[in-house]
This record gives C-alpha cells, structure tokens and sequence, in this order.
C-alpha cells in the first residue's frame, strides 16, 4: 500500500506552473505514470510537459499550467523523480515551491 505525503498548501487559488529540465531528465517515466495529463515521454527518451490542449511542449523551458486536481500527482512527481528535474513555481513571482531549488 502506498501512501502519499498530502501537499503544503501554496495560497488559495495560486496559480502554478510546471517545467522540466530536460538536461537532467533520466527517462525514468515517473511523471507521466503519476500525472500523464501533464507529463508525457518523447521518442527522445525525455520528458516533457504538456498543454491543456494535450500537445507535448518541446522548446526549452517550456511550461504549463498545473491545474488544482492534479496538484498532488504534480507534486508527487517532483519528490520522486529520479533526476531532480521537476520544477513547479508560483506564475505570479516565479518562485519555485516544488522541487529542488524550492524554498
């Protein structure tokens, strides 16, 4: 059984954004078996985003809403990917609250 560590709360209603690093990204696939929504694989062996709209994200930084629902799957992505590459930041500061350069 597995259990999942609830996420801290960011703000009522704060709008994030998520992005991968692709030059960390290891093509481990957690993220898009946590959140496929939002996270997809290319025929690179990376990882990217995706938008709402389903399409895959490939420029460089390249980002993407997170919507509320799948908060949790996003965040959870984050602490488990094994390539440290997952960022989600507040859109109006830009200052990262998950991941590894989160405060």
């Amino acid at each position: 059984m597995t259990v999942r560590n609830e996420a801290p709360a960011t703000g009522a209603g704060e709008a994030l954004e998520v992005w991968i690093d692709q030059d960390l990204c290891t093509g481990d696939g957690i993220c898009a078996q946590y959140a496929p929504e939002v996270f997809e694989l290319d025929i690179d062996g990376l990882a990217y985003v995706k938008s709402a709209d389903d399409e895959l994200l490939q420029d460089t930084g390249a980002t993407t809403p997170v919507p509320l629902p799948l908060l949790q799957d996003v965040v959870d992505s984050a602490k488990e990917c094994p390539g440290d590459c997952i960022h989600v930041r507040r859109v109006a500061d830009k200052v990262e609250v998950y991941g590894p350069d989160a405060e």
